[in-house]
C-alpha cells in the first residue's frame, strides 16, 4: 500500500512542478524594478519578465492593456542578457520534457490500475518519467538561479529606447516567479526521485496495491 501511495505521489508532484513551470514561465514578474524618474514609469516600478518588460504609464499604454506599456522582447534585441534568452529556451524544453515525463508516468500507473504485472515494462515506464523529471528540473533550475544572481548583483539590462526603460534600476528584487520556479524544481526533483527509486522495490505497485 505505501508503494501505491509513491506512485500517486509521483505523478502528483509532477503534475504540480509542471504547472508551476508553465506558470513561471507565462508571469512577467522574474525581477522587479524600482526607478526614480516616473516621468514615463509612472508608478516608479517596472517589471521584468523574459517574454516581455511593463510597467504602468500614464503616457505611453499597450493595445489591449489598460494604463499599461508592455515592450515584448524579440530576436533582434540583441541587448537583452543571456539569462533571459537562455531561461527562453530551458523553459520551453523543461515544459515539453515534463509533459513526457507525466506521459510515462500515466502510462506507468494505467498498467497498475489495469493490474497488469508486467513489472519490467512499469518499472521502464516509471524510470523514463523520472529521468524526464530530472532533466526538466535542472532546465528550470538554471535560468531561475541565474536570473536570481543578475538581481541580487543588481545587473543593468541595456534596453532598447522603443521599451522607455532605463538601463539601470535604483534597486531590484526577485519578481514572483522565481519562488515559483524554485518550488517547480523541487517538486520536479522529488518526482524524478521517487520514480528512478521504484525499480529499488522489491515488490511491484501491482502486488502491493492488491495487498
Amino acid at each position: 500500500m505505501l508503494l501505491r501511495i509513491s506512485c500517486n505521489t509521483t505523478f502528483a508532484l509532477g503534475t504540480v512542478g509542471w504547472i508551476l513551470c508553465t506558470v513561471s514561465m507565462g508571469i512577467v514578474e522574474w525581477r522587479v524594478w524600482y526607478v526614480d524618474n516616473t516621468t514615463v514609469i509612472s508608478s516608479g516600478i517596472a517589471w521584468v519578465g523574459i517574454w516581455k518588460v511593463c510597467f504602468i504609464s500614464y503616457l505611453h499604454v499597450s493595445p489591449g492593456y489598460k494604463e499599461q506599456f508592455c515592450h515584448k522582447f524579440s530576436g533582434h534585441d540583441s541587448s537583452i542578457p543571456r539569462e533571459i534568452y537562455a531561461a527562453q529556451g530551458l523553459l520551453l524544453i523543461a515544459m515539453f520534457v515534463g509533459l513526457l515525463g507525466l506521459t510515462a508516468t500515466v502510462l506507468a500507473l494505467r498498467n497498475v490500475c489495469m493490474g497488469i504485472t508486467h513489472k519490467t515494462l512499469i518499472t521502464r515506464f516509471f524510470l523514463v518519467g523520472g529521468f524526464f523529471y530530472v532533466f526538466a528540473g535542472l532546465c528550470i533550475l538554471i535560468p531561475v538561479s541565474w536570473n536570481f544572481y543578475s538581481v541580487t548583483h543588481n545587473q543593468t539590462i541595456a534596453f532598447p529606447p522603443s521599451s522607455y526603460m532605463p538601463s539601470s534600476p535604483v534597486a531590484q528584487e526577485a519578481g514572483t516567479a522565481i519562488p515559483i520556479g524554485i518550488v517547480a524544481v523541487i517538486l520536479l526533483m522529488l518526482s524524478g526521485t521517487f520514480s528512478l527509486s521504484y525499480r529499488l522495490s522489491d515488490k511491484s505497485c501491482c502486488s502491493r496495491a492488491r495487498a
